[in-house]
């Protein structure tokens, strides 16, 4: 069985790591450190360590000051939290002014499971990216986290880091984290089929089912989808006349509609996108709620053999 982590987990592990070699590290949190796992850092720097309370728009405006006097800084929450109640302090004030904070937020997604719609960030990859200046990383596993936040922590200027609450299975075969680029962890000539978050992890089982038929698969891992590898992209579009996109978020402004920016510029190319509908998540088990909506390897398959 694959083994699986928490994404969380190795954030916390990562600026630890960061607080001990750098002493421009500075972690704030909206009173949810022991969820998010910014607690590690708090109990090993507490003089680095910042709860701002139930108040995201000061987690972020204080988060901006303290970048602006030379620090670089990591604020947490939830991602429902991180960015939908703050965009105004993060458009604003962190990316217009390019300020050095590295917005990483856990719980994303359906897999957060029971605690429902209202905490379920379905909307959130969408709402960042579009935001001129940010970067957007959605990790597919809990090293590849490790890898990403390591890699943010030397590169100026806002990120978005989406991580989830579940554990995600460990992708054994994925290449090392590298900003901007798509990993290619299988390569076919069939159908290409891109993903990011959890989704990878469900993609590899759609990989086996797709050879049980015959048919041959390419898998991305693409854990930036701002900015998106374009080349990689184009250059797959070469061999590859069908597309699909895999995605624990809306079908709408996600990794799919990412994707479909670049390859509307190639010819005979189709993109079928897998993702959450139009709707709002509800309570309930996070593996039900991955079928409910969806975000299944028989889904992919469906995609990839459809007329």
């Amino acid at each position: 069985m694959t083994e699986k982590i928490y994404t969380r987990d190795y954030y916390g592990k990562a600026l630890v790591e960061l607080g001990r070699e750098r002493q421009d590290i500075v972690v704030l949190d909206a009173d949810l450190s022991g969820s998010t796992r910014t607690s590690m850092f708090a109990r090993e720097f507490p003089d680095r360590f910042f709860n701002v309370g139930v108040a995201e728009q000061n987690l972020m405006g204080i988060s901006a000051g303290i970048a602006s006097c030379g620090f670089t800084v990591f604020a947490s929450s939830f991602a429902m939290f991180a960015t939908g109640r703050p965009w105004d302090q993060i458009r604003n004030t962190i990316s217009a002014n390019k300020l050095n904070v590295k917005i990483c937020a856990t719980h994303a997604g359906i897999t957060v499971g029971e605690d429902g719609a209202s905490h379920q960030a379905n909307e959130d990859i969408a709402i960042m990216r579009a935001i001129p200046n940010m970067r957007v990383i959605v990790p597919c596993d809990a090293y590849e986290t490790y890898e990403a936040v390591k890699a943010i922590s030397q590169i100026d200027g806002p990120f978005y880091l989406r991580m989830g609450r579940s554990k995600f299975p460990i992708i054994s075969n994925r290449p090392s984290f590298e900003f901007g680029k798509g990993q290619v962890i299988e390569k076919g000539k069939d159908v290409c089929i891109v993903a990011c978050g959890i989704m990878v992890s469900v993609a590899l089982e759609a990989l086996a089912m797709l050879r049980e038929k015959g048919i041959s698969a390419t898998l991305v891992n693409m854990p930036t989808i701002k900015p998106i590898d374009k080349e990689l992209l184009l250059e797959l579009a070469e061999g590859h006349s069908l597309f699909i996109t895999c995605e624990e978020h809306s079908i709408i402004g996600g990794l799919g509609s990412a994707v479909c920016e670049v390859l509307s510029e190639a010819k005979g190319v189709v993109v079928r996108r897998l993702g959450i509908p139009d709707t709002f998540g509800q309570s309930g088990d996070p593996d039900e709620l991955m079928c409910h909506y969806g975000l299944t390897a028989e889904n992919i398959v469906a995609l990839a053999t459809k007329g």
